[in-house]
């Protein structure tokens, strides 16, 4: 149950779709809960703080059709879910099996799964999520969602069509939107462009890049970026990350 991505043009092996049985399914609804998108501010076990993987957080949404998504800095995986009596209730859990750059990674969407398959409890302290078992607490906070402009947007997806992989690791891609204008470090080269925005749709003019020539992998992500900002694509804002697709279906996913 559920979509397969795969990695594009880096010979990356298919990627699959698993799916783990994990308790309880069914409907309900929990307020200021329903429809909000939480990041990890603290993780504790048995009362000591347990450290993630640099750069990595903890992020729940809990959809308004009825299902949690889950990611903790690498694949996202998703379920029916039931918040009623204060205990989240997964049905089918399905996970995108990305091969990520560093095997902690894997280890840490396994304790997120196991962990949400345990039916742990919820409850609201102030804004604030606190999600806890018997020995594991973790408090997150309500996304606050990101602006276009303002900041760096770091390519972490690669898209093409109905099918996504991860950024090889060691390869960085940044956008910087400001005042019209667009800073590009494209993965190997860097440059600007000029853009405008019409509803969904964003419009990129003077495209100027350096020209050198770089790895395959640097050259794949630089490929998928500079085809999104060649004349009109489509973009979407979500929460902290930013997703620009081509006419032609590829694309790039972003994060603040």
């Amino acid at each position: 149950m559920g979509v397969g991505f795969r990695h594009h043009g880096m010979g990356y092996r298919v990627l699959v779709v698993v799916a783990l049985l994990v308790a309880g399914c069914g409907g309900g609804a929990g307020a200021g809960v329903v429809g909000g998108v939480f990041h990890s501010t603290s993780v504790t076990e048995r009362g000591a703080p347990r450290a993630l993987v640099d750069g990595t957080r903890v992020e729940l949404s809990f959809t308004d059709d009825g299902r949690v998504i889950a990611r903790a800095g690498c694949n996202q995986m998703q379920a029916p879910v039931s918040l009623g009596g204060g205990k989240i209730e997964a049905g089918e859990l399905s996970m995108t099996m990305i091969g990520c750059p560093d095997p902690r990674l894997h280890e840490q969407d396994e304790w997120l799964s196991k962990f949400l398959g345990a039916s742990p409890s919820w409850r609201k302290d102030g804004a604030n999520l606190v999600v806890a078992d018997d020995s594991t607490e973790i408090v997150l906070a309500p996304e606050v969602p990101a602006s276009l402009e303002g900041g760096k947007w770091t390519a972490d997806t690669l898209i093409s069509g109905d099918t996504a992989g991860s950024v090889p690791g060691g390869v960085v891609a940044t956008l910087e939107f400001r005042d019209g204008g667009v800073e590009v470090s494209a993965g190997c080269n860097s440059g600007s462009a000029r853009y405008r925005t019409d509803g969904s749709a964003i419009t990129f003019e003077e495209l100027v890049l350096t020209d050198k020539a770089c790895g395959p992998d640097e050259m794949a992500v630089e490929k998928a970026v500079t085809e999104a900002l060649q004349g009109r694509s489509e973009f979407k804002v979500d929460g902290q990350r930013l997703r620009l697709t081509a006419a032609s279906g590829s694309g790039v996913g972003l994060r603040k």
